[in-house]
């Protein structure tokens, strides 16, 4: 959408583009930002521009919170637009939405079967969502099941912007297990697999999140991700290594994650990430072998008949500190496969994103 001219209170408009993708670098991160908004210009295109010039949009709110309740579906999708506009341009304008009642019909817009309507509930629970004095109120105000069906029945953007949105709500722990329970990860899982890329990035992310607590890795197993994030990780092409990395070093702190990875394949790909990887690719794989091989001998010999050693010594002279110190354990371990080692430490957990 291009540019329109307005004048309000001596301030001219003419440059403002609705589609400015400038936004918090918290807002960037999940780009929703690509969820439709003003088809047409219209008295509500210049009612927000308006706004987005006044320092009190309190009116505008009570006005638009009370439209997300009419029983005009137009009006219902212009309010949600343009709530989900305010809270992505004014940050402070997130809690004024919130204690001036939206999030309840909001939430109840995600269950609309019109699938623009639900997308804009979605967007708006979203942009809602990255203030942390939020979190609490949507998932208490009953979000969390019906942005798991939106994973499953949205728009492409929807889906996008619902393991977003359930990805912030994640970041209040006592979430990670209600999330889980509500049947997200299958659905975040095969958008891993089938979506496109920032689809894989949104679900890698929330994935990654989730998966610290151990009945959600359990579940994520069960739902075949090892399978997907092997196929992600051998793929350099496809901007997922890194990512997908991070998600396998969060779940094989557990022995039937550890048991998938080698099941699918996960071996080979990681030496071949040791040996030709970034530094950051090399010493997550490494961490991972690290974590595979300690409890079993087994993994010990498929790793060095996969010729491993090689790539790890080089590692070991020109890594980072950190992967330095991981490569010579690991060698150390390859080289001595008789021995039994009771060491089953979280070392994956320590890699971070």
């Amino acid at each position: 959408m291009g540019t329109e001219s307005y004048t309000y209170l001596g301030r001219n408009f003419s440059q403002l583009s609705i589609n400015d993708a400038s936004s918090s670098s918290a807002f960037s991160d999940c780009n929703s930002d690509r969820s439709g908004e003003f088809a047409t210009a219209s008295s509500q295109t210049r009612r927000f521009l308006i706004t987005c010039a006044t320092e009190n949009s309190d009116d505008l709110i009570r006005q638009l919170v009370a439209d997300l309740h009419s029983a005009s579906l137009d009006d219902q999708k212009q309010a949600a637009m343009e709530i989900r506009l305010l809270a992505k341009n004014k940050p402070e304008n997130r809690v004024k939405i919130a204690k001036a009642g939206a999030i309840k019909p909001l939430i109840s817009l995600i269950s609309s079967p019109d699938l623009q309507l639900q997308e804009y509930g979605v967007t708006a629970i979203l942009n809602l969502s990255l203030c942390d004095e939020n979190k609490e109120a949507i998932a208490s105000a009953g979000a969390i099941k019906p942005l798991v069906r939106a994973l499953s029945t949205g728009t492409a953007t929807a889906k996008e912007n619902a393991a977003c949105a359930l990805l912030r709500l994640s970041q209040v722990e006592e979430n990670k297990a209600a999330i889980g329970r509500s049947g997200a990860i299958p659905p975040l899982v095969s958008l891993l697999a089938s979506g496109g890329f920032r689809a894989k990035k949104d679900a890698s992310t929330a994935l990654y999140s989730l998966c610290t607590v151990k009945e959600n890795k359990l579940r994520a197993v069960k739902a075949g991700i090892m399978k997907v994030l092997v196929e992600l990780m051998a793929d350099f092409e496809s901007n997922m290594v890194d990512k997908s990395a991070y998600v396998v070093s969060v779940l094989v702190t557990v022995p039937e994650a550890r048991a998938a990875l080698v099941e699918e394949g996960g071996v080979p790909v990681l030496v071949e990430i040791v040996e030709v990887g970034t530094q950051r690719q090399k010493e997550i794989a490494v961490v991972i072998l690290l974590q595979v091989c300690e409890d079993s001998l087994a993994c010990r010999s498929r790793v060095a008949r996969e010729g491993a050693i090689p790539p790890l010594v080089a590692l070991s002279q020109s890594g980072t500190n950190r992967a330095k110190q991981k490569a010579e354990k690991l060698i150390e371990l390859l080289r001595q496969p008789r021995s039994s080692n009771g060491g089953g430490g979280g070392l994956a957990s320590e890699v971070a994103v």
